[in-house]
Formats: C-alpha cells, sequence, structure tokens
C-alpha cells in the first residue's frame, strides 16, 4: 500500500504540473466515472453542471454502467481500466484500501468533514484517511408494513407480529438466506464481525448468544407466516398475502403504490432470544464516491467527486430515487424528513451496526446457513453455526 506521503507527494507534483506548464493547462481532461445504471441520468446531468461550473477547463467526461456492490470486483479486474471517479458500498472499502485503489481525501478535507454526518465519514474512514466522498446513507433495512393488518404495537416484537399476521392469514416477507438481513438476529443478539491485526475476519455467531439467535432464526423460519423470497415476492405480495416486509429505501416507491393510504414502516422488532427480548440490529452502511490512485488527473477527480457527492447533488439523488442523503444540510431537508422510508430507516440507526469491516468470505457462509434454516432443518444448531464461522474466518 502507498503510504499518505507518497500520494501526497503525488499530488503536489500534480498540481505543481497544473500551475506551471502551459501545455498541461491547455490539454482536456479525460475521466470516466462508474455508477449504477439507476443513476446513469441523474450523473450525466450532473458532469454536465459541473462542466459548466468549471468552463476554463476543456473536460471528456464519460459514463460507465458499473453498480455499487459490484465497484470493487470490476475494479481489481483490472485498476489501470477502471473508471477515475466510482461508486462502491462502504463494505468494500477495506479491500479497496488494501489493494491501492482509492486516494485519500486531501482536497478541502475540513469542509467534506464537517458537511457530512459523523457516521458517513466513519464509514469512508480507515486509520486516520478518509478514502472517499459519503455519497448516500440509505444502505440499510427496517420493517415496511400494511397499517390496515398491524398496529403499531404489532410491529415492535417479532411474537406480537406474528400473531398479528396469523390471525389475519397473512405473511411476515424476510430473505433469510441473505447473509445482509440474517445478521441482524446475531448482531442483535450481541454478535460481533470485526478484523484481527492482520486483516482476516472474525466472527462470534457460535458463541452461546450466537446459539440462541440461530434458535430464534429457525423458530420464525418454522412460524406459518414466515414468508421468503426476493425483492419481487415482497413487492408482489405486499397489501396482498404480505402484510410485513424488511427490506430498503429502493422498494419505498413501488410498496407506497401498492399499499396506498395503508403503506407504513418502522425499526425492524425485538426478538425472543434465550427467553429474553433482543432487539434487531441491522447492517448500516454508506455509498461512497472514490478516486483511483490510477487516474491521470487525481485533482481534478477529486473536484468532480467532492460536486457529485455536494449538498446540491444530494438532494437531486433524494428526489429522483429516494436516496437519503449524507449531507447535513440535505438531510434536514423538510421532504427528506417527511419521507416514512427514511425516517423508520433513522430510527433503526440506533441498532444499526457498520458493515466496513465485514470482508467478502462472510457472505456464502451466512447465506449457506440461511438456506438451511429456510429449508427447515432440524440439525445441531451448535455444529450448524460452528461450520459457518470456520467458513467466514477461514
Amino acid at each position: 500500500m502507498k503510504t499518505c506521503s507518497r500520494r501526497l507527494l503525488a499530488l503536489s507534483l500534480a498540481l505543481l504540473m497544473l500551475i506551471f506548464s502551459a501545455s498541461a493547462m491547455a490539454d482536456t481532461v479525460k475521466l470516466k466515472v462508474w455508477g449504477s445504471q439507476e443513476n446513469q441520468e441523474l450523473l450525466s446531468e450532473l458532469v454536465e453542471e459541473f462542466k459548466a461550473a468549471n468552463p476554463e477547463t476543456e473536460w471528456d467526461i464519460s459514463l460507465g454502467v458499473v453498480g455499487e456492490p459490484e465497484a470493487r470486483t470490476r475494479y481489481l479486474e483490472d485498476p489501470a481500466a477502471a473508471a477515475d471517479v466510482f461508486a462502491f458500498a462502504n463494505d468494500q472499502l477495506m479491500e479497496l484500501v488494501n489493494a491501492d485503489a482509492l486516494y485519500e481525501v486531501t482536497i478541502n478535507l475540513d469542509k467534506i468533514i464537517e458537511e457530512n454526518t459523523a457516521g458517513s465519514i466513519e464509514s469512508a474512514t480507515l486509520g486516520e484517511y478518509l478514502y472517499g466522498y459519503p455519497m448516500t446513507s440509505d444502505n440499510g433495512y427496517f420493517l415496511y408494513y400494511d397499517k390496515s393488518v398491524l398496529s403499531e404495537d404489532d410491529v415492535k416484537s417479532l411474537d406480537a407480529l406474528l400473531a398479528a399476521a396469523n390471525a389475519a392469514g397473512k405473511k411476515v416477507f424476510m430473505d433469510v438466506s441473505n447473509g445482509w438481513y440474517i445478521a441482524s438476529f446475531f448482531l442483535g443478539a450481541g454478535g460481533t464481525l470485526g478484523l484481527t491485526e492482520d486483516g482476516k475476519q472474525t466472527c462470534d455467531f457460535n458463541n452461546e448468544l450466537g446459539v440462541a439467535a440461530g434458535e430464534a432464526i429457525r423458530a420464525f423460519c418454522a412460524d406459518p407466516a414466515f414468508q421468503t423470497g426476493d425483492d419481487s415476492v415482497l413487492v408482489g405480495g405486499m397489501g396482498g398475502s404480505i402484510c410485513a416486509g424488511v427490506s430498503g429505501t429502493w422498494n419505498a416507491a413501488a410498496i407506497s403504490e401498492k399499499l396506498g393510504e395503508n403503506y407504513a414502516a418502522a425499526p425492524l422488532p425485538t426478538f425472543t432470544c434465550g427467553g429474553e427480548q433482543k432487539h434487531m440490529a441491522s447492517f448500516i452502511g454508506t455509498k461512497i464516491l472514490g478516486v483511483n490512485t490510477q487516474t491521470q488527473f487525481p485533482l481534478e477527480a477529486m473536484a468532480l467527486a467532492e460536486f457529485l457527492t455536494s449538498e446540491a447533488a444530494q438532494l437531486k439523488f433524494f428526489e429522483t430515487r429516494a436516496l437519503g442523503p449524507t449531507n447535513i444540510n440535505a438531510a434536514a431537508n423538510p421532504a427528506v424528513l417527511e419521507n416514512i422510508a427514511l425516517a423508520a430507516l433513522s430510527a433503526q440507526s440506533e441498532w444499526g451496526v457498520s458493515q466496513k469491516l465485514v470482508l467478502g468470505g462472510y457472505w456464502s457462509p451466512a447465506e449457506a446457513f440461511g438456506l438451511e434454516m429456510e429449508s427447515k432443518s432440524t440439525g445441531d444448531m451448535q455444529a450448524m453455526l460452528d461450520t459457518m464461522v470456520a467458513q467466514i474466518t477461514q
């Protein structure tokens, strides 16, 4: 990994070249930006605004479709061919930094820290260095529900929720075979995911608390009201066979349309764990805009990344796609505060756990365990969790 001093030296040299080289000033600045398919139209608009705001430079800025979940994989395939500026989920931060993929933020650092929420800055920080520009804070999940079927009290505990759903002949949805969601039980019980000093994954989901959480998952999956599947199952069933479901803000518009005046959302419920009520936790994360260390134009790339994550830009992402802002002023906008899904996500953040320290080796073993639970496995819980944890930490 390059040291901070080496990166600062590279930026200083680039700055000197821009100041003292007339030919450099005359050259076209060529940048590539990666973003999700859903963000392409808005990114294109923002890029044009950036170019108009900086007319002294000749810009050649192109867009590529690479979603945040795929950014790490695509970068590692060919770093030199990767975008100069790219969006990624913050659980990829550790591996991208280890791959020397990201410049530390060095331009307007104090301003960026001041303008964004502390949690979003933490999510983009390793050690002493900020490695990207917080973009959205909606990478989390909570509970949608149909308030014609369920009351505010019903959704406070999983036991009450399932009882009300069964009484109404309805289902409660959760994709248990997805490691992102199933972690809510283990983390809520007090389990932890972390890193050793040499960067390997730690996980204690097979301790006594973890076994109790595993049994709670098994009981949930065995309940007649339990329903699993993907987003299409949740959205298709809401307002019909499904009265509640765990998901995130990306389904807000579709679920709101399905439920109409009965549309509601809340933090995740508590669940019975070893005879006690524990609140279901959740992974929370941000989407971050990073600058590729292999860019030929680091200063300009940083300026573009800052522009694309500014207060005005984040409000446009909210207005067009209901993405939650990390910018403090944008997050205080009345329209943001009135958003039902974002309000539930904000409330759930009290039990949120950053996914920054979750490595790629976690997901498949967690999914395999979840599939066992969904298939109504009666196997020894300790043995199943020992297997899962061994695979996660190998």
